[in-house]
């Protein structure tokens, strides 16, 4: 039975899954990389360092017990599908994908990281069929903050052109950027989330877009004026994320008038948030992935190397 090793090293994860084609099933280890109190980031150097030291522990955690053949390996090796993207921290995943695939004379496929999100949102909503379709997908986390119009490529599987896109923060910096202000850690979408849930404080929202593009930095501005001027940290953490479910929403909509009826896709770690989840899937009918599938991962990359395999065959 043919399994498919997928590995990815983001900007803040260390990720390697093995994809059982015959079953369906997906194995997945993963490690965030390590940020300071009260950081907001890393810097690439640190970044590549950290999936140096995470990526060997995290391939052996995947393989302890593992029986069986890894036929092919694949990697993202960039951030998306376009001309010039580029991120240090990736080298790291590809260099150690091409020595195994070397060793064990697989082949191997490289795809960028936007389009393992895309691909694993896919597998994880059970709507694998629709990568012979034409679809929109949003990529939003604390990279990126872009809609996608996906179509089915014979090369490489499908291409994705950029639809609409944010003009400064993205809304995974924005809400990381909130919650550090309100003294959680970093990440902090998962304690944003529990704060949010507990505000009972009516909420005013009206986000800006310039077409089907929007700006975020406004809004950061807008809770900690809220913050600093005596709202709760519940109001706060609530009223952040509001705008980033208004905004995304508001994109959307935009976009299906302008492509026209079209399935829709949300990926990324911040759509793994269960009251934007709960207010765009009833609103748009779209498809999101079960949390684990939402974060960085590299489920989609291995599920995307059993396909590209299969068709070379």
């Amino acid at each position: 039975m043919p399994y498919y090793l997928g590995i990815d090293t983001s900007n803040y994860t260390t990720s390697a899954s093995v994809y059982d084609s015959d079953s369906g099933k997906m194995l997945m280890q993963k490690k965030l990389l390590p940020v300071k109190n009260g950081e907001c980031g890393l810097r690439q150097s640190d970044a590549v360092f950290h999936h140096v030291r995470q990526l060997p522990q995290v391939i052996s955690a995947l393989f302890d017990g593992f029986e069986g053949e890894i036929v092919a390996v694949g990697v993202s090796s960039r951030p998306r599908d376009i001309e010039g993207s580029y991120m240090p921290c990736f080298s790291v995943g590809l260099g150690t994908a091409q020595m195994i695939a070397k060793i064990n004379r697989i082949p191997l496929y490289t795809f960028s990281h936007q389009s393992g999100h895309i691909a694993a949102a896919l597998y994880s909503a059970k709507v694998t069929e629709l990568i012979n379709k034409r679809f929109l997908a949003f990529h939003v986390s604390g990279g990126t903050t872009e809609a996608v119009i996906v179509q089915p490529d014979k090369d490489c599987i499908f291409h994705t052109e950029i639809a609409a896109k944010t003009l400064d923060l993205n809304a995974g910096q924005l809400i990381d950027r909130v919650g550090v202000m309100l003294g959680l850690d970093f990440p902090c979408g998962k304690e944003l989330e529990k704060l949010a849930v507990t505000n009972r404080e009516k909420l005013n929202v009206k986000s800006t877009l310039k077409g089907a593009d929007c700006c975020l930095s406004g809004v950061e501005n807008i809770c900690r004026k809220a913050y600093e001027g005596g709202r709760t940290k519940e109001y706060t953490a609530a009223l952040c994320l509001a705008y980033v479910e208004e905004t995304i929403g508001k994109m959307c909509g935009v976009l299906l008038e302008t492509y026209g009826s079209l399935p829709v896709v949300f990926a990324g770690g911040v759509m793994s948030n269960q009251i934007i989840q709960s207010n765009l899937s009833k609103k748009y009918h779209a498809f999101f992935a079960e949390p684990a599938f939402s974060a960085d991962n590299a489920s989609g990359t291995a599920f995307l190397c059993s396909i590209r395999h299969q068709v070379e065959k």
